[in-house]
């Protein structure tokens, strides 16, 4: 009888903490769809802490990378992201890793890295359930390579195979971009706004122009962008010095 009872304490102890490790991991995930990071990290951390089971574990581990990706501590993020990939997790949850690690050297200015990463990703992976999502990171790092052929090639393909994806919207918008470099510093719904900016830039010494694209919801923006530059290291100086200025600015393709 004790050794029954024994038994049922141990039970009824092991689902409390279940529980707890699915509140746990629940205010995690909670506290990201908020993009409340810092908050997220910190959850993810302490629950880390606790010495959870692997699945527990490794998902924790993802959304803290995921926090410190959007938190822009990239070096940070991707040493998350390592430490998940090399403990072999479950196929989705590791490709998500792989992403994300790709992410961090993109949104970090490390092109050719993150082109080298998602190749590795693509060949360990090739049924992965994110393929579309691959392919759309193989092409914008090669875009910011100023290597269009490779690039337009995965933009296709994302057409072919995932016509109806979310990632073959982007692929059509970067199908219909130049191929040469430019700054973007201003995106707005409203004509005037686009050649007021304009206006103020060439008092400046600048002088930008208007490229009209439409979005999902097909609303028409008017983006406003300076240059047309072929070596991706004129456009970052570019890029820099509109920074300076006091524009969002971001390299367009």
């Amino acid at each position: 009888m004790r050794k029954a009872g024994y038994l049922f304490v141990t039970l009824g102890f092991y689902c409390f903490l279940c529980g707890f490790t699915n509140e746990a991991l629940k205010a995690v995930e909670t506290a990201v769809i908020e993009e409340n990071y810092s908050k997220a990290e910190k959850l993810a951390k302490d629950f880390i802490t606790t010495k959870p089971v692997k699945a527990d574990l490794d998902e924790a581990l993802y959304f803290q990378g995921l926090s410190e990706l959007r938190l822009e501590r990239f070096e940070e993020a991707r040493g998350t992201f390592n430490l998940l990939i090399s403990g072999f997790p479950q196929d989705s949850l590791r490709d998500k890793a792989y992403l994300g690690y790709i992410d961090s050297l993109y949104m970090d200015g490390k092109y050719a890295a993150a082109l080298k990463i998602a190749e590795e990703l693509l060949a360990k992976s090739p049924r992965s359930e994110f393929l579309s999502l691959i392919y759309l990171k193989l092409a914008r790092a090669n875009l910011k390579l100023a290597q269009w052929l490779p690039a337009k090639n995965y933009l296709f393909q994302i057409l072919s195979d995932f016509p109806d994806s979310l990632e073959a919207f982007t692929a059509k918008q970067l199908l219909e971009e130049k191929q040469y470099f430019a700054v973007q510093v201003g995106a707005f719904l409203e004509q005037a706004r686009a050649e007021k900016l304009i206006g103020e830039l060439k008092e400046k010494g600048e002088y930008a122009y208007i490229v009209e694209t439409t979005d999902r919801a097909q609303r028409k923006f008017y983006r406003v962008r300076i240059g047309m530059l072929t070596v991706l290291d004129e456009a970052q100086k570019l890029q820099t010095k509109l920074a300076q200025l006091g524009y969002p600015a971001s390299i367009y393709p």
